[in-house]
């Protein structure tokens, strides 16, 4: 995941991340919420990312009050006048002097006061799921009621996955994914607040004064903006440029995400991306974790969940390192596709000695074959076979195919056979092994080991020396001018390798160190 960095907006601090290097800057304008770390949870979205960083250098954030950004009083959120101010700052701050704006949604009002107000700063606009009055467009006063008792009642389970995208309510993984976008994106009072402040939204006057070349993108059964509402925004634009797209599912990750990419690189510069073959030969990796009742006894729930997400924090990380594609990182399964079968083995390996540092135990498996591409999301047989030898895995074992085992021939990677397995959808028994990493070849005496401050990073020992001296995370930040999101996370990670409770112990281990 790209690095996160922070702008200043007046007193707000606003989230931002830059992606890529082309020639044209892009600014994406978010929509009713967003979480720039939970996005790269999503295949459809990081596919979306990938395509349009190939040709821009794109900047996208979240607004104030939602995801990273400083959090504000739910009952004064600012207008769309403050947060286009917003838009400028993080232009700013990622050195971009004028820029393609691509507003989606709820973003794509404000992109186009920006594009108004800012001609000289903007190069071409680009609109997405876009609406000029909200009550008329998207819902009415009656329906808004409704919305506005559904997220008192409901927000953060992903009851509004299906207000937004429908077509994937039989999905049970991205709707595990909505209840955490929902969650980690905005508290309920905030989502209600920017509802309320959405319904005010009418940007009908100032469309006819957009002057910079416009693309409007607008899905033919949009579950929730009118398409009406797409073709006025483009008819009121001088010159605008409108294109249908298929589909009713409204974020701009989910469904056709190609044809959108498409579309935006022609109108970007000039060329048409070439046709995609959607089928390709790739190593899949699916991981189990398995978490001992005995460990789970000892530990409280925070803690409990700090180590599983510090373990979903490292998979993201190790993933990246070996070259591979997430195709879903959550609570208790992780997997991935690579290039090479030795990358994932070596991949799966690593996440398994990283999970028994924290006392868990992974179950994992991995196979290479055809998988098809659609909708930014992974699938075909090979995934089938993957997950089923994942499920059959015994806890702490990490199993391979045979195709695995014979194209890594050579790489020094070791094996002990398994029985074959029966999997559903294949005439023969796939054959297995089970890899075994260099270290463990011989027998290993495990002893318990005191707290050690080579565990650390070097940053991390600067943060427990302050941490030892009585600072708090926001003095911390302060002295080592960093953000108190980062100051939270070195603290987290000192606490989970040093195998300490609190900051408390931490201080105390230091001070028996000197």
């Amino acid at each position: 995941m790209p690095t996160i960095r922070y702008a200043h907006s007046g007193d707000i601090r606003i989230a931002y991340q830059v992606v890529g290097h082309g020639p044209i800057d892009l600014v994406f304008v978010p929509g009713f919420i967003s979480n720039l770390e939970v996005h790269w949870e999503d295949p459809g979205y990081v596919h979306l990312i990938r395509r349009l960083s190939a040709f821009t250098r794109l900047i996208m954030f979240d607004k104030r009050g939602t995801g990273l950004s400083d959090r504000v009083d739910a009952s004064a959120l600012p207008g769309l006048e403050t947060r286009m101010d917003d838009v400028r700052a993080v232009m700013d701050a990622a050195g971009s002097g004028r820029a393609a704006l691509l507003g989606a949604s709820e973003g794509a009002a404000m992109a186009a006061l920006f594009a108004a107000t800012y001609p000289s700063r903007t190069r071409t606009l680009i609109l997405y799921g876009a609406y000029a009055h909200f009550l008329t467009s998207v819902m009415n006063k009656n329906v808004l009621e409704q919305f506005l008792s559904s997220i008192e009642s409901s927000w953060g389970t992903g009851a509004s996955l299906a207000n937004f995208a429908p077509g994937r309510l039989d999905d049970p993984h991205f709707g595990a994914w909505w209840a955490r976008f929902e969650r980690l994106s905005a508290t309920p009072t905030t989502a209600q607040a920017l509802a309320r402040m959405n319904a005010q939204i009418d940007v009908r006057k100032i469309l006819p004064s957009i002057r910079v070349p416009t693309l409007v993108l607008h899905r033919a059964n949009d579950a929730r903006v009118k398409f009406s509402g797409g073709r006025d925004v483009a008819e009121k634009i001088p010159a605008a440029r409108f294109v249908e797209i298929a589909g009713r599912d409204h974020p701009i990750w989910t469904g056709d995400t190609d044809r959108v990419a498409d579309e935006i690189e022609e109108f970007l510069t000039g060329v048409r991306a070439p046709p995609r073959d959607n089928r390709f030969l790739a190593s899949l990796l699916v991981t189990r974790l398995i978490a001992p009742a005995a460990t789970a006894g000892r530990v409280s729930d925070r803690r409990w969940g700090e180590r599983t997400e510090h373990l979903r924090q490292q998979a993201s990380e190790a993933v990246a390192r070996y070259g591979g594609t997430p195709i879903g990182i959550g609570p208790s399964e992780i997997s991935a596709r690579f290039d090479g079968p030795a990358r994932a083995v070596r991949c799966a390996l690593e996440l398994s000695a990283l999970a028994r540092t924290l006392e868990f135990e992974l179950a994992s498996a991995v196979h290479t074959g055809e998988v098809e591409m659609r909708d930014g999301l992974v699938s075909g047989l090979a995934l089938h076979v993957t997950e089923r030898i994942a499920m059959n895995a015994p806890s702490g074992d990490m199993l391979v195919s045979g195709v695995v085992h014979d194209l890594v021939a050579g790489s020094g990677l070791r094996f002990a056979d398994r029985e074959p397995m029966e999997i559903s959808g294949l005439d023969e028994a796939v054959r297995i092994f089970v890899a075994v990493a260099e270290q463990h070849l011989e027998p290993v005496v495990r002893t318990p080991h005191a707290p050690r401050l080579d565990h650390l990073s070097l940053r991390e020992r600067e943060v427990l020396t302050l941490v030892a001296e009585g600072m708090s995370n926001p003095a911390i930040a302060a002295r080592l001018r960093v953000s108190n999101h980062t100051v939270k996370r070195h603290v987290a990670n000192i606490l989970l390798k040093l195998d300490l409770p609190t900051r408390a112990a931490a201080a105390a281990f230091v001070s028996r160190q000197a």
